[in-house]
């Protein structure tokens, strides 16, 4: 894929989504911008926080980006029942995500925008994730081991307890990573 065109700017400082991107063998920078508001309405699906948090970072970076710049925005939602998991608080907040999961499939939706000069994609993408009855010596072994307080759902698939406690997954592996990376590379495909 040739990017000659644009300038690549991650707007994330998630270590997991640079990663993923820098997987698909293109040149990006990373931008991170503080104070974008990421709330959304009380009222809204579930389903569609992830797009408009997504979107309101996009809104947000658009007003700074030059003409040759293509900016990759994006948000991961965890939602068990209609409950948003977010980053835990403190490890009485991980304990009770990592319960809450526990013995159910939930999913993880990723909204993404990419926006350029004159040119918009905005997309979501869930995987539902299953998780085994996790007892509570693993719950506390991996909080205690990986600190997942910077996680949505207060884990991370690609750590410990996704070797022992995922057993099945629907949807895309990298979505629930941070970034449906699979997604990503067609949408730029049809720009650059």
């Amino acid at each position: 894929m040739r990017v000659e065109r644009f300038k690549i700017i991650l707007a994330s400082n998630s270590p997991r989504r640079k990663e993923l991107l820098g997987g698909l063998g293109l040149p990006f920078e990373v931008r991170v911008m503080d104070g974008i508001d990421e709330s959304y309405p009380a009222t809204m699906p579930v389903s569609e926080v992830a797009l408009h948090i997504a979107g309101l970072k996009a809104d947000a970076y658009r007003k700074t980006m030059a003409k040759d710049e293509l900016i990759i925005t994006a948000d991961t939602v965890v939602i068990v029942g209609n409950e948003i998991l977010g980053k835990p608080h403190d490890e009485a907040d991980a304990i009770r995500m990592l319960k809450l999961l526990s013995g159910r499939t939930h999913q993880v939706t990723t909204g993404v925008c990419l926006i350029a000069d004159n040119w918009e994609r905005r997309f979501s993408v869930t995987t539902d994730v299953t998780f085994k009855e996790l007892t509570d010596e693993e719950i506390n072994y991996y909080i205690d081991t990986y600190k997942p307080f910077d996680k949505a759902g207060a884990y991370g698939i690609q750590e410990w307890i996704g070797y022992i406690g995922v057993t099945a997954l629907k949807g895309s592996y990298y979505n629930v990573m941070g970034l449906p990376v699979q997604r990503i590379y067609e949408a730029l495909k049809t720009i650059i």
